[in-house]
């Protein structure tokens, strides 16, 4: 009888807490991002809510697939695929890098939008990856700031991109960096790292900054990722006009480039059930047109809007899903609707 407790126990215990290799996601929350953005002398929305919305990530256990059986908005996968291999502390680290970038773009496109002074600059490159044949590959880590390559004082990414370009295809490169503040050197070469294209093999976001009148200050939190970048740009530009719409609740997701253009992003379906739950009454999704091409390269073989549309016919059909290719389409949803 002791024996068969114990096993019951021990299997149990395994069941529930045994980590696997392995993440589960689900639906997260929509956020209000009133709390988050201040903007000197402007007041706080008071009729309209902009929401963003997350994907929960946490650890797998035997038990996650059996709830996974149960619950269709769980999916598991694999660690590498979401990390892409990254430590625990260099997957936080990138993703505070993602949402800085997000926050700063959104700040240009709503102060510029809104006619208010904005100015932005460029101090250099965060490294976001490393392929594994790059030859900086442990030297190099996601989130450290290269300020130089070899003494070569560039700002932004497509000026490194050229210049790498233009050394020989086996040049050695000196690259000068800051880690935590910490300034660093390392040295490596240019490698093969696809059939025909020798490179460093790394991916880079610029490190941009700026500088607005009225000041203003944004807060995310803890929440990080590129994501957030079109709902607060709207939030950031509704507050400077002092908008008021004909939605109490309106939550979305994409990303915010300089230029007002909004990108893919993943999980698309979570953050559908999460603006739902939250009662959001509209939902802002990045649409590309479905071509052949591009959905060879999604990862469901669906874009973002098809997704986001498939899902909230089948679990928040009282939810309108808006595609949006740019902030200018969101705004015009808002203005006319």
């Amino acid at each position: 009888m002791l024996l068969c407790l114990t096993v019951s126990i021990l299997f149990l215990l395994w069941l529930f807490l045994w980590p696997i290799n392995a993440l589960v996601e689900a639906p997260g929350e929509a956020i209000s991002l009133q709390p988050m953005v201040k903007i000197e002398n402007v007041q706080k929305l008071k009729k309209t809510k902009f929401m963003i919305t997350a994907v929960s990530i946490s650890q797998a256990h035997p038990f996650s697939y059996l709830e996974k059986q149960f619950n269709p908005h769980l999916s598991i996968e694999s660690t590498k695929s979401i990390t892409g291999g990254q430590n625990d502390e260099q997957f936080s680290n990138v993703q505070n890098v993602y949402m800085n970038n997000a926050i700063n773009n959104a700040i240009y496109v709503g102060y510029h939008n809104a006619h208010r002074q904005v100015a932005k600059s460029y101090q250099g490159v965060y490294v976001l990856s490393l392929l594994p044949n790059s030859d900086f590959k442990g030297k190099l880590e996601p989130a450290d700031l290269v300020e130089s390559i070899n003494g070569k004082r560039l700002k932004q990414s497509i000026e490194y991109i050229n210049y790498i370009k233009s050394l020989p295809k086996n040049a050695t490169l000196t690259i000068q960096f800051k880690r935590n503040g910490k300034n660093h050197e390392v040295k490596g070469q240019k490698r093969e790292i696809v059939p025909g294209f020798n490179g460093v093999g790394m991916t880079m976001t610029d490190d941009m900054t700026v500088k607005t009148n009225p000041g203003i200050k944004v807060d995310p939190g803890e929440i990080g990722g590129p994501s957030g970048g079109l709902m607060f740009a709207l939030q950031i530009y509704s507050q400077l006009e002092q908008k008021s719409y004909s939605f109490s609740k309106i939550a979305g997701t994409g990303t915010i480039a300089p230029n007002g253009e909004v990108g893919e992003i993943g999980g698309i379906d979570k953050k559908i059930i999460a603006a739902n739950d939250s009662g959001t009454q509209i939902f802002f999704a990045p649409y590309v047109k479905p071509t052949k091409a591009n959905l060879a390269m999604e990862d469901e073989k669906e874009t973002n809007y098809q997704v986001a549309k498939k899902t909230a016919k089948k679990y928040a059909p009282h939810m309108k899903v808006v595609p949006v290719r740019n902030f200018k389409d969101a705004l015009n949803y808002l203005n006319n609707h």
